[in-house]
């Protein structure tokens, strides 16, 4: 009787296999995770950012061929895409301006719809049907160019539309041009390359290529720099100046003047 009690309160419990099983499964997942982890990292990176001009060519046609036909030769309601290049490709679809969400004035910057390989395959296909600008040089975008020179460039070409602390201003028919505030630096020059909107196009006639370094320079140099004088009110210049002036510090000017007559009265 004692050896069979003592069998009995040996048992054990129910859970007992169930946690073991879980304490399996745990350690097990664990092992193959580390195993994946380690394999994905032993793999070339260059596996999953290959370009295929054949897959842009079908996404073009789900996602532009509406507006600019299936061959790049424009409709009605969108322009002939011959000579733009891939970086116009790249500029107008990763900035959230393309495919455009509706007819307006002009196309607003907005979250992109297509990923950044779904992109590069579009402009891939583009540049191949029908060449135009394509990515510049690293070192025009490196940001050590000569900024007073780029600053003074950006100035006479740019700042009576972006204005001149790069901070966007408003044009004629519900137009804008945007600011450059957060712009990086192969979008900018790809604006100067390709004109969109109803931005010019600047050549190298225009200006060189050393100076849209100086220029890129100038706005990434802005973009760090911190506001020394306090608050920036937006970087409008005497408008927003004025206006801060009038309601601000002549308001205090007549609230003091009203509070000095009712306690001399």
């Amino acid at each position: 009787m004692a050896r069979e009690k003592k069998r009995r309160s040996g048992r054990r419990s129910p859970l007992a296999a169930a946690a073991l099983i879980g304490a399996g499964l745990m350690i097990t997942g664990g092992i193959y995770a580390g195993a994946n982890a380690a394999f994905a990292a032993s793999e070339p990176a260059s596996v999953t950012t290959q370009v295929s001009a054949e897959d842009g060519q079908k996404l073009f046609q789900a996602n532009c061929a509406t507006c600019h036909g299936m061959s790049l030769q424009g409709t009605a309601t969108g322009p002939s895409l011959y000579g733009v290049g891939e970086l116009a490709v790249e500029f107008q679809v990763s900035t959230g301006r393309m495919p455009l969400q509706m007819q307006g004035p002009q196309a607003p910057q907005k979250r992109p719809q297509l990923t950044e390989d779904q992109i590069k395959n579009i402009a891939a296909w583009v540049q191949s049907v029908a060449p135009g600008p394509t990515y510049p040089d690293e070192k025009i975008l490196d940001g050590k160019g000569d900024v007073a020179h780029g600053a003074e460039l950006f100035r006479i070409n740019c700042a009576m539309c972006h204005n001149v602390a790069a901070a966007g201003g408003a044009l004629t028919e519900g137009k804008y041009a945007p600011p450059l505030t957060k712009t990086s630096a192969l979008h900018m020059y790809a604006a100067m390359v390709t004109g969109p909107q109803n931005m010019p196009v600047f050549g190298d006639m225009n200006l060189s290529a050393q100076d849209k370094r100086d220029i890129i320079s100038a706005l990434l140099f802005q973009q760090k720099e911190t506001q020394v004088g306090g608050m920036d009110l937006g970087s409008l210049g005497p408008v927003s100046e004025g206006l801060f002036i009038w309601i601000f510090g002549i308001g205090a000017l007549v609230a003091i003047t009203v509070w000095i007559t009712a306690k001399s009265n």
